[in-house]
This record gives structure tokens, C-alpha cells and sequence, in this order.
């Protein structure tokens, strides 16, 4: 599974004040099926807080669980804190299900010790995949 580098510096902006920039990289296009998923998104250096975007196509009688996971040294994955764009005070370190064709936004927070992010689809029947990292 391919690393994709993301690793943000900072964008010059209006007047001389520079601002966070983003990075973007594409985990998985169009992936079905079980496992992890097809890109690792490689945060470098990034202490910032990091957006995995998952849009979902659906068969009939459609379902997939999704775990966020992290790791250190690309090899080694466990699970991570992560919130939903609906509650993004509200962390949570669990796994979700998709029955639905829908667009999730997963916040992940700052100092969030971990230079690569993944997702991995588990129990799916009839859903495909789509998920972009976005690194500030």
C-alpha cells in the first residue's frame, strides 16, 4: 500500500502573514471490498488537525464498518481519535457504520501523535468507497 506524502508548510498570504497550508491525497477512489485502505496518508511533521473526507456508493442492502486508525512507522496500525463533523467536540476512539450513500467528514484533532492515517473497511456488502485526506 502506497505512502502519500502530505506535509503542509506555510502559505504566504495577504500583507506578509503566512497561514497553514493544506495537503490533500486521495486513500482510496472508487475501492470496494474489505481491508485497509488502497493510500497512507504520510503527515510528516504535521502536529495539525487533519480532515479524511468518505463519500459512499451503495448497492442494495448496503453496509460497511470503517475503523480510523493510526500509526508511527507505517507498518504498526492501531485505532485513533477521531470526531464527526456533526460533533467535533465530542472525540470518540470507536468504529462506525455506512447504510447509506453519504458523505462523512472525520475531524481528526492537533497533536495527535501519529504521522500516518489510514482507514480500514471491514464487513462490507454492496458499498464503494471514496476517501480524501486533508492535512493542515
Amino acid at each position: 500500500m502506497p505512502n502519500i506524502a502530505a506535509s503542509p508548510g506555510h502559505a504566504p498570504a495577504a500583507f506578509g502573514v503566512t497561514v497553514p497550508a493544506t495537503a490533500s491525497a486521495s486513500l482510496s477512489a472508487g475501492q470496494t471490498g474489505n481491508g485497509p485502505s488502497a493510500n497512507v496518508v504520510d503527515r510528516g511533521g504535521s502536529v495539525g488537525p487533519a480532515l479524511l473526507r468518505l463519500v459512499t456508493t451503495v448497492g442494495a442492502t448496503p453496509t460497511c464498518t470503517y475503523a480510523v486508525e493510526g500509526s508511527n512507522d507505517g507498518a504498526a496500525f492501531f485505532p485513533v481519535q477521531y470526531a464527526d463533523s456533526g460533533s467535533p467536540q465530542t472525540l470518540v476512539i470507536t468504529t462506525f457504520v455506512v447504510t447509506t450513500a453519504t458523505t462523512v467528514r472525520l475531524l481528526i484533532p492537533v497533536n495527535l501523535p501519529v504521522r500516518f492515517l489510514r482507514l480500514t473497511y471491514s464487513l462490507n456488502t454492496n458499498v464503494t468507497n471514496t476517501l480524501d485526506a486533508f492535512v493542515y
